[in-house]
C-alpha cells in the first residue's frame, strides 16, 4: 500500500509487552503503520509533535502523568487529534474522564486482534468506537 494511504499510529503504554503486542498486530496489516512508541507522557507529547500520527493508542495509566492528562495536552496543541484510550478494566471510571478529554474510542487491553484493528480504522474514519 502506498505510504500516503497508510494510517500512521503512535502507541503509548508503559508496559513493553503491550507495546510489542500492538506492534505485532499492526505489522500484519498493509494499511497500518506504527510510526512511534512511547512509554511516558513526556515521550508521547514529543513523539506526537514529531510524527503527527493519524491515530494514537493511549494507555490511561502512565508513570509520569495520566493518559487522560496527556490526551488533554495533545488535544490543546492538536485539536481534533484522534486518540483511542487503552484500559485494563472494563467499566473503568477513567474512561468517562478520558471521553471528556477528547478520546474517540476505548479499548480493553485484552481485546482480540480484530477489535484493535477495527477500532483504529473506525476512529481514523472520524467515527467513535
Amino acid at each position: 500500500m502506498e505510504p500516503e494511504h497508510r494510517i500512521r499510529i503512535l502507541s503509548v503504554d508503559d508496559h513493553d509487552l503491550v507495546r510489542k503486542g500492538i506492534a505485532a498486530i499492526l505489522s500484519t496489516e498493509p494499511d497500518l503503520d506504527l510510526v512511534a512508541e512511547a512509554n511516558t507522557s513526556e515521550e508521547a507529547l514529543r513523539l506526537h509533535r514529531e510524527h503527527r500520527p493519524d491515530v494514537t493508542l493511549m494507555d490511561l495509566r502512565l508513570p509520569d502523568k495520566s493518559g487522560i492528562e496527556t490526551t488533554r495536552l495533545i488535544q490543546q496543541e492538536f485539536p481534533g487529534a484522534k486518540i483511542i484510550a487503552l484500559t485494563s478494566y472494563d467499566g473503568d471510571q477513567d474512561i468517562y474522564r478520558a471521553l471528556e478529554a477528547g478520546v474517540r474510542g476505548n479499548l480493553l487491553k485484552e481485546m482480540v486482534h480484530n477489535e484493535v484493528i477495527r477500532a483504529i480504522r473506525t476512529v481514523h474514519a472520524g467515527k467513535r468506537f
